[in-house]
């Protein structure tokens, strides 16, 4: 397959009008990166530190809780993009904004995707164990992907995702941004429609 099938499709995710969700106690953003290769495209997550108290060791994008001194829910994302892997505000080319999920620790997240410089990035020791890059490729492929049905105990049946690309697991509410990108910019297609506000 020609690395023209492995690169991202930016317009749809840039025409979405994002789903937005106000009810939850707290607010959080993440940043989904883009890295443009000559073989295609990826996208970075951070792993998370095992001695976190939520979802350590967990695959996610670079994010967190909003704070006072954050003026959008943007510069949340951007903010804690810095503190995390190192990336400038002003290297971060914002494509668009997914929906808004929740999460079983009650917030709600708020999804941006941008286009960032391939260059290496320095982890926050204390709150990333490692920077990933996940290539396109491995997570279209069907042979990398399962998904489940739970019975949620608030939201009844939901469907659980899981990419497992080059040894690492993708899943949870990074899985649930991830499969709403692939879907926007790419021609993968999870195998049932679900509802995001779950």
């Amino acid at each position: 397959m020609s690395p023209a099938h492995h690169t991202l499709t930016l317009e749809p995710i840039a025409a979405h009008e994002p789903r937005e969700i106000d009810d939850q106690p707290e607010n959080a953003a993440v940043l989904a990166p883009i890295i443009e290769r000559e073989d295609g495209d990826y996208l970075l997550f951070t792993r998370r530190a095992d001695h976190l108290g939520k979802h350590p060791g967990q695959m996610s994008f670079p994010g967190g809780g909003a704070e006072p001194i954050d003026d959008s829910i943007l510069e949340t994302a951007l903010r804690e993009s810095n503190e995390e892997i190192g990336l400038g505000p002003d290297e971060a080319e914002i494509v668009g904004q997914l929906d808004d999920i929740r999460t079983v620790t009650e917030y709600a997240v708020t999804p941006f995707v941008a286009r960032v410089p391939d260059r290496a990035y320095e982890r926050d020791g204390d709150e990333v164990a490692e920077i990933v890059l996940l290539p396109l490729s491995g997570l279209l492929d069907p042979a990398n992907y399962e998904y489940e049905r739970r019975e949620h105990p608030h939201y009844g049946d939901i469907v659980i995702h899981y990419f497992h690309v080059d040894g690492y697991t993708v899943w949870g509410a990074t899985g649930r941004i991830l499969v709403q990108l692939l879907e926007l910019a790419t021609k993968f297609e999870a195998p049932e429609r679900i509802d995001r506000t779950q």
